[in-house]
């Protein structure tokens, strides 16, 4: 049994939620950071990422978590290290393997004075065959030891969302560990039964096919959502076509399933869009055609401009229209790759006066928009500003609006992508329109930006 002390390296969006759920069900934990404000941040008892639950398990917990910018000393003090450090995207679209590389040296020089059995985790996304040729060496390398032999190596990429990564940590579908050896899966698989209970399944297996599984996950799930939203647009062109009523009656069959068919706004984020492009890249290095890969990126990148394309008839010059959604998801900051700050931009270079509003991305969306959108302050300032307002991102307090509130004379159209509004209701009071339903044709004077 490893002694009940684990350090996690990287304290971002996962290492910190990764921390606080270490701790909560029991281990000592150290977190390990270049970023001081970040260490001083949960030695506050605060989070460092905007992510639900972290705070509280950080306070809740606070005696057993202790922070640190030396991961030498981190090592010596703990049974097992995670490595949670990005892995950024190189410009043919594979991973970057310099964060982990450098953890890894600091590691290995740490367990070349450390005696006893260590195991080091990589949660970090990386590509087939990495761990075998890149990070493997690197430890045994700088430790002087041998891997299966004097310390283990696994890697554990988590399948979590942001803006629920707690949760999904501690209730996932399955967890994943690649080892190197029978004797550090095993030990590495006793840390997650305490997080995650007995009743979770758990997939062990080498470093190669392990590394598959992470990137062919997300790669299936984007190609789920992506079938689901040409069905969507498929059912704008059929009148009396509701791609919830199909999608609703496909999962039924047992060999589709529900989830992730549900045709709205395309995939954002930080992993998906580019695990799909990594998923191609490293494939056709090894010879192998990935059409479908390629097709459902494709979609994804269409999406904007469809988006703008069934907004366009529903605007004059010069009307305002606003965006309630910058972050890709909900409960985050993350503004990459969302669909609605693509939305936003995409309708500022097209020459619409644009409003935004998002409860927490505003600070990262200004850096992205720049001075060229108005910054609403609220909500209700988003709505009460623009005569056409689109919802880009299903946050909660978009879901509990009232009809109400977008009541004016002429009718304010009210775009949603998320179809999480009262239709009905909404129909009564404002020009209601939701994507994947078939309409008549809009029929509206568009004079030309």
């Amino acid at each position: 049994m490893i002694e009940p002390v684990i350090s996690v390296v990287g304290l971002g969006k996962i290492g910190s939620p990764l921390l606080a759920c270490f701790a909560a069900c029991g281990y000592r934990a150290i977190g390990v950071d270049v970023d001081e404000r970040c260490l001083e941040l949960i030695r506050d008892g605060c989070a460092p990422v905007p992510e639900p639950h972290v705070k509280e398990l950080f306070q809740t917990h606070r005696d057993r978590i202790s922070v640190t910018p030396d991961c030498a000393a981190a090592v010596m003090d703990s049974g097992m290290t995670f490595v949670a450090v990005p892995t950024p995207s190189e410009r043919d679209g594979t991973y970057s393997l310099t964060h982990v590389l450098a953890v890894c040296e600091q590691i290995g020089d740490a367990l070349r004075q450390k005696p006893g059995f260590h195991v080091v985790v990589v949660t970090s996304t990386v590509l087939p065959q990495d761990m075998e040729t890149s990070v493997l060496p690197a430890l045994e390398k700088r430790s002087a030891k041998v891997c299966g032999r004097e310390f283990g190596l696994c890697y554990s990429p988590e399948f979590v969302a942001i803006g629920r990564v707690v949760h999904d940590m501690q209730h996932p579908e399955f967890v994943l560990i690649g080892e190197s050896d029978e004797r550090s899966g095993g030990m590495l698989e006793g840390v997650y039964r305490r997080l995650v209970g007995d009743g979770v399944p758990v997939a062990r297996m080498n470093f190669v096919n392990a590394e598959l599984v992470k990137i062919a996950v997300n790669t299936f799930v984007t190609t789920r959502i992506s079938y689901a939203n040409m069905l969507a647009e498929v059912c704008e062109r059929i009148p009396g076509c509701d791609v919830d009523v199909v999608t609703s009656a496909m999962g039924r069959d047992s060999r589709i399933g529900s989830r992730y068919l549900k045709g709205r706004l395309g995939y954002g984020g930080p992993c998906f869009p580019r695990d799909n492009v990594a998923f191609s890249a490293m494939a056709h290095r090894r010879g192998v055609e990935t059409t479908l890969a390629d097709a459902t990126d494709a979609v994804n990148r269409r999406q904007v401009k469809r988006i703008l394309d069934l907004v366009r008839p529903y605007v004059r010059h010069g009307e305002p229209v606003g965006v309630l959604g910058l972050t890709y998801t909900p409960n985050t900051d993350v503004v990459e790759e969302s669909q609605g700050l693509q939305l936003a931009k995409a309708m500022v270079d097209e020459g619409f006066r644009v409003i935004v509003y998002d409860p927490l991305g505003m600070p990262n969306a200004k850096g992205v928009l720049g001075p060229e959108v108005e910054y609403a302050l609220s909500t209700e300032e988003c709505i009460r500003n623009a005569h056409l307002v689109v919802v880009a991102t299903p946050w909660d307090e978009f879901k509990r609006l009232q009809p109400h509130q977008f009541e004016r004379n002429p009718p304010r159209v009210v775009f949603d992508c998320w179809r999480i509004l009262p239709a009905e209701a909404m129909g009564r009071v404002t020009d209601y329109v939701t994507i994947g339903q078939g309409r008549a044709p809009r029929l509206v004077a568009n004079p030309k930006r």
